[in-house]
Order: C-alpha cells, then sequence, then structure tokens
C-alpha cells in the first residue's frame, strides 16, 4: 500500500518541532510494515525531510493546490493526517472538503474524518460531551461578529475564547471586558479555517490535567501517561511547566478523570494518539473537559520520552489495521503494546521561550502559546527533575537564583508571582525565600501548594548551604550537607557559587596546583564538592518500572547508589 503522509510545515512560534519527531517516527513504521511511503512537507531542516525517511519526497507548500498535484502523480492509496499536527490534519479536511480524496480514491488512515471534525468543532464537541453525560464549561458557539456582538453583554468576565482548528491557541486569548472579547472575537474568526470560536467561561486558577490514551480498532484502550501543570488554567500547556506523572492527584482524583478519557476517545471512535485536556476544580470533585486533539499532539511527544512509549509509532500501525495485542513493545521486546506504561520516576518539562532574541516582546503569558521549544529532564525525585530542567534551559540562570526578583520590592514580586510570565518560577521562588508562606504564595499564583512546598525544601537546603558558608562550617557537617545538595539536584557550579568558590579556584584545584584567593572554609568546601563529585549512576526508562526485562531501553543519569546500566 501507498501512504500519503503530510508533514507540520516549518518550526513557528507555538509549534516547535515536536510533530517532526513524530512525523519521522510514523514514516519508519510505515515502512517496518512493508508500505511505501510519499512524504509532502514544506520544511528542509528536519530530519523527517532527510532522504531514506521516505520513499518519496516532496518539499512543497503545504495547501491543496500542491497537495492535489503530488496525489495526482504518486496516486497513493491512503492519507494518514494525523501525524502533522494542526497543519497536517487541517490540509486532510481541506482535500476532502474540496472532493480530492474522492476524486483520487484516497482513503484516510486511523481515525476518521468524521471523528476529526467532531472533535475539532467546537459545537459538534460541546454536544457530544453533553451526549454522553461529560461535563463541559458553559459556552457560546460564535460564527459571525453580529452574533459576537449580541453576546458581548451576556458571558460572564472573564471569559477564554477558543478558536476552532488552530495550532497552539492561536487566534484565542482571555478577555476581561467586553472590548477584550469584541478585539479578541473578532481576530480568532479571522484565523479559524471554519470561522468558528467558542467562547466559555473561565476556569483560571484550576488544575490543568493532561492525559496521553491510545486505541486500536477493536476499541482496545490504554491510557499512555498523564500530566499535570505546575500553571494554573489560564496558561496554554505549552507555555506551561509539566510534570509526569501528576503529582497532586488522589488515587480516586487519578481514576475519575482517566475514566473520563477513555470514555471520550471510545466515543469519538480514534484509532490511534488522542490527548485529552481537562480541568480540575482543586477545592472539590468538579471536573471540565476543555478540549481533545484527536491527533498525535504536542504532549505526545513529551509523554514517548516520558514513558519511553513510542506512541506516533504505535499509532501508524494502528492506523493500518495493527491491534494494541499485536503490536510488539520495542522496548521490552517481550510485551505488547496494549500494557500501559509504568513509571518510577519523575519528570519535568519547561518551556523555552525566544524572549531572549525578542528583549521588548510581551512576556505575559495565556492561552496562545509563545513558547519555541522546551527541556525534558527525568530524575527520581521532582526536586531534582526541576534543577535538571532548570539547567538545560541555557539561559543564564542554573537555578532558583535570579538577580532580578532578588532586587524586586514586595509589591512588585507580588504582581510577578500573580501574573503569569516566562520567569515566574523565580518569582515563586524568591517569595518563598523571603519567608512568605505557602499559602500566601497559592493565594496569588493558584500554583498548587504541593510544588510551592517543594520548591521550599530546594530553598531549605540553599538556607542551610549559606548559614554553612556564614559559619565556616561549624552549623552541621559539611559533607552531609554536601550529598543532601547532590541528592536534591543541586549542581557543583551552584553549590561553589554560594560557598564563594569561583571558576579559576576549581581550575587550580583540577590543575593540583596550591588554591590561592580562597578562604579556608571555601577550600575545605571545594575539596568536599570535587570528592562528592563523581559520576552519577545511570536509571533506566523502560515503560515498565523494572517488571520485565527490556531489549532497548534507556537511561537517565542520578545521584543513587544503585545503577541500573548493564555493561556490555
Amino acid at each position: 500500500m501507498k501512504v500519503l503522509v503530510i508533514g507540520s510545515g516549518p518550526i513557528v512560534i507555538g509549534q516547535a518541532a515536536e510533530f517532526d519527531y513524530a512525523g519521522t517516527q510514523a514514516c519508519k513504521s510505515l515502512k517496518e510494515e512493508g508500505h511505501e511511503v510519499v512524504l509532502i512537507n514544506s520544511n528542509p531542516a528536519t530530519i523527517m525531510t532527510d532522504p531514506g525517511v521516505a520513499d518519496a519526497l516532496y518539499i512543497e507548500p503545504l495547501n491543496v493546490d500542491f497537495c492535489e498535484r503530488v496525489i495526482a502523480r504518486e496516486r497513493p492509496d491512503a492519507l494518514l493526517p494525523t501525524l502533522g499536527g494542526q497543519t497536517g490534519l487541517n490540509l486532510a479536511t481541506q482535500l476532502s472538503d474540496a472532493g480530492i480524496l474522492e476524486k483520487y480514491n484516497v482513503r484516510v488512515l486511523g481515525t476518521p474524518l468524521s471523528a476529526i471534525k467532531e472533535a475539532e468543532d467546537r459545537e459538534s464537541f460541546r454536544a457530544l460531551m453533553r451526549k454522553i453525560k461529560e461535563p463541559v464549561p458553559e459556552s457560546w458557539i460564535i460564527q459571525t461578529e453580529a452574533e459576537l456582538e449580541a453576546v458581548l453583554d451576556v458571558v460572564p468576565y472573564p471569559c477564554i475564547i477558543r478558536p476552532a482548528y488552530t495550532l497552539g491557541g492561536t487566534g484565542g486569548g482571555i478577555a476581561n471586558t467586553r472590548e477584550d472579547l469584541w478585539e479578541t472575537g473578532r481576530k480568532g474568526l479571522k484565523l479559524s479555517m471554519r470561522s468558528q470560536i467558542m467562547v466559555e467561561r473561565s476556569l483560571l486558577g484550576w488544575k490543568e490535567v493532561e492525559y496521553e490514551v491510545m486505541r486500536d480498532s477493536k476499541g482496545t484502550c490504554i491510557t499512555v501517561c498523564n500530566m499535570e501543570n505546575l500553571d494554573p488554567m489560564g496558561v496554554h500547556t505549552g507555555d506551561s511547566i509539566v510534570v509526569a506523572p501528576s503529582q497532586t492527584l488522589s488515587d480516586l482524583e487519578y481514576h475519575m478523570l482517566r475514566t473520563a478519557s477513555l470514555k471520550i476517545i471510545q466515543s469519538l471512535g480514534i484509532e490511534g494518539g488522542c490527548n485529552v485536556q481537562l480541568a480540575f476544580n482543586p477545592e472539590s470533585f468538579d471536573y471540565y473537559i476543555i478540549e481533545v486533539n484527536p491527533r498525535v499532539s504536542r504532549s505526545s511527544a513529551l509523554a514517548s520520552k516520558a514513558t519511553g512509549y513510542p506512541i506516533a509509532r504505535v499509532a501508524a500501525k494502528i492506523a493500518v489495521g495493527k491491534t494494541l495485542d499485536e503490536i510488539e513493545n520495542q522496548v521490552t521486546g517481550t510485551t505488547k503494546a496494549c500494557f500501559e506504561p509504568a513509571l518510577d520516576y519523575c519528570v519535568v518539562k519547561i518551556p523555552r521561550w525566544p524572549f531572549d532574541k525578542f528583549a521588548t516582546g510581551d512576556r505575559s503569558l495565556f492561552t496562545q502559546m509563545k513558547a519555541t521549544g522546551e527541556v525534558m529532564a527525568i530524575d527520581r525525585s521532582f526536586e531534582a527533575a526541576l534543577m535538571k530542567a532548570l539547567r538545560g534551559l541555557e539561559v543564564k540562570q542554573k537555578d532558583l537564583r535570579h538577580p532580578k526578583f532578588r532586587e524586586m520590592d514586595d509589591a512588585p514580586l507580588r504582581n510577578a508571582i500573580q501574573k503569569p510570565t516566562d520567569e515566574r518560577l523565580w518569582a515563586l521562588a524568591e517569595g518563598l525565600r523571603r519567608g512568605w508562606t505557602v499559602d500566601e504564595v497559592n493565594r496569588l499564583s493558584r500554583v498548587d501548594k504541593w510544588f510551592l512546598r517543594k520548591i521550599k525544601t530546594l530553598l531549605d537546603i540553599e538556607f542551610r548551604l549559606v548559614a554553612a558558608r556564614n559559619s565556616d562550617g561549624q552549623t552541621e557537617d559539611l559533607a552531609a550537607l554536601i550529598e543532601e545538595a547532590f541528592l536534591l539536584g543541586f549542581p557543583s557550579p551552584t553549590l561553589a557559587s554560594i560557598f564563594g568558590i569561583t571558576l579559576e579556584h576549581r581550575r587550580q584545584r583540577t590543575q593540583g596546583v596550591e588554591v590561592t584567593g580562597s578562604s579556608d572554609f571555601g577550600l575545605r568546601a571545594l575539596v568536599e564538592i570535587e570528592r562528592q563529585k563523581v559520576m552519577p549512576v545511570f536509571k533506566m526508562v523502560d515503560t515498565c518500572a523494572g517488571e520485565f526485562e527490556s531489549r532497548t531501553p534507556y537511561y537517565y543519569g542520578t545521584f543513587e547508589q544503585e545503577d541500573d546500566a548493564v555493561l556490555a
């Protein structure tokens, strides 16, 4: 069978390279099954458009005219639209509406277009949720400026604007006044492929939780991973710090939301991967379904790397007719894809924003995504994973200290904690560093108290390190303190900075010459850091938390006693 795969196009703000990752996996997966792959993508700067990934490659604009010419020339038997992000999904819908797929007898693989339209069209999705008795926020479907004007004095403020058929929240936003709603709503209508927006009741401050789910043609469903945003509702999930698996949900809450996610994917008839986003009230058991992405999404790439479960690869095999119990787990080599992954570690994702390149840009975050990438860190605890992710951002701040917030007065700092920006994590830390209570910072930010207590744990270590420096190490055992700091994710450069050890001191120590310009305590601290700064042990990511033997796991480094790495 010859299969046409639509890529995601260029990297833009709101859409980075995560869909190229998924599309490349899909192309390889289809070729493993013996199918011929035709790829159309307008982006030459991706591994997806490398020779060998597809049998026939077209680097052409992703529009209906060029796509029809490729179809007329290659005559594919089928089209796989759900692995190129919103770009691929929208183009497949346009090809169907234009009658091109029917004209050339091209069938759609995987999730049917009817299911895609039901999930993407705001009115249809809302009707389906009510039919299956899943709660959705009070909302209004708008398709014209006249309809928008009619609801300006009806909707409660603040409210959320969500355009249909757009990626990364493009055209959407938060409206605090009727003027905001009029301006943002008109823009959303223009940017929506169907000139349709949904204005819904605000759930600002609620928790945002995602479930990455898989379903095959026989109705077998699994949840690959659930993820929880550190930032509350009101910030696009692509701009949020995300933790996997969820840390603040009870077992009852976890399974309640999991059941709802599986119920939705069954009712839509999805075949492949699907992302369900939910809002959960931290003060009760109330929840709402926010939206469903009936495709491999941005979060799918994160879930794949976090669990070791290759979502795009499995989704491609489901699309060509395989079921979950027939697809081998590539990591273990002994289990099947119908086994839900288990995680015995914590994953933290922090977005990477381009504000270093756009210095005058508005740093505030809301429902329209601004990030152009992200970093992901894996470790044994949330604290260690957070510290590792901060170092991976490649920004000046390598830990929770930020001079900008250290020099702020209390009033502007409170505003920085309250208003979501790309730097709010450092503002949260500074507020706790000043002795503000977890309850007070929670009221300002709506960030869950569990996360704030974990940040405070890191700050407590920082306080003890500073106290040890100020007392020349008389307050507690220096070796034990440094070991504890290492285990919680403090890197040696941060420890050296706190103890007043410069790069030149470390260079002298490495070269074996006398360390000059350092106090006796600084020298003792440097010796202790260098003594304990050993190569980390490696722990396994194998989809099954060590329950089964794994053929091709991958590893992450951490400071611990037991090493999972098997040397040849």
